[in-house]
């Protein structure tokens, strides 16, 4: 069992609790996931199974786009409605107008401060683990993407904001800066991520419905984890010998290594079929693999 599959994760679990899931019905086939979400947030979480846990790195790459819901006028350690909330005496109240005035400064590469409770490691320590024993844990600020960030509903004290962003960004996180920047706070209170790449919400399966003939039904192959790879196709000879580890004459219409910018710019290569065969790169004489997909 090798390939993708689009899990429409629940509140209330967390990631590796869907994996675990999963993995009861694919034993023994190896499983990750590729992309985090908390407990809180719902919505896409990409599975890797087999030979397509290699493909995890690309996944998590790929655009993501969510759904956030916050709350102005409000402080949380967590930045979100996990945490213990406290409303602030008295907070400003902006209109919808001011909210959106202050969006085009979160758009594009920003830098973002992470949140002290968060999986990022501090001295070897998960920052969340210091966080809950009252340590002060103060990150540094990094760049993010923002690609696309719009308001799509506003009652105060409730904002909701379409986002689409790169890797790494924190969305409650977000949340508090474009507060801050109206002059008071917010936590988050929903997040649902509803894309990653071009792996869908509408069309994730619910954890309810994971079976061993949904699983197989529904696996994605691991092609489409690759969609901004360009592509090469391998005669029968091309492919033993790249499923081999070997190299292989650079036949196609690749520039070879000395004339590129980058000589790790990948390539997916694939059969007849359009199935996977392999993720590779310039080598001396030719093309060779990084990642292989088949057996010898």
């Amino acid at each position: 069992m090798i390939g993708l599959l689009n899990i429409n994760k629940p509140a209330g679990v967390t990631s590796r609790d869907v994996v675990n899931r999963v993995q009861r019905v694919v034993r023994p086939a190896k499983i990750g996931h590729a992309g985090t979400l908390d407990p809180l947030a719902t919505g896409v979480l990409v599975l890797c199974i087999g030979k397509a846990t290699r493909l995890i790195p690309y996944v998590q790459q790929m655009r993501k786009r969510y759904r956030g819901t916050f709350l102005l006028g409000r402080l949380s350690e967590t930045e979100d409605v996990e945490g213990d909330v406290v409303e602030l005496e008295s907070p400003p109240e902006p209109t919808a107008e001011e909210l959106r005035k202050v969006l085009p400064d979160f758009s594009g590469e920003i830098q973002q401060r992470p949140p002290a409770f968060s999986a990022l490691k501090v001295n070897g320590k998960r920052a969340y683990d210091l966080a809950r024993k009252g340590e002060v844990v103060e990150l540094a600020a990094r760049p993010i993407m923002i690609h696309g960030l719009e308001l799509i509903e506003y009652e105060y004290p409730r904002f909701v904001l379409d986002i689409e962003c790169g890797s790494g960004t924190y969305v409650r996180s977000l949340g508090r800066d474009i507060a801050v920047k109206l002059g008071t706070a917010a936590v988050m209170s929903d997040l649902i991520r509803t894309g990653i790449g071009r792996f869908c919400i509408q069309e994730a399966i619910s954890t309810d419905q994971v079976s061993k003939e949904s699983i197989e039904s529904q696996l994605i192959p691991p092609l489409h984890a690759l969609g901004g790879l360009p592509k090469v196709r391998l005669n029968d000879d091309e492919a033993r010998r790249i499923a081999a580890g070997l190299t292989i004459e650079n036949r196609f219409d690749i520039p070879d290594a000395e004339s590129q910018s980058d000589d790790r710019i990948e390539f997916a290569a694939v059969d007849g079929d359009d199935k996977l065969l392999a993720i590779l790169v310039h080598r001396k004489g030719g093309l060779g693999p990084v990642r292989n997909f088949v057996e010898q």
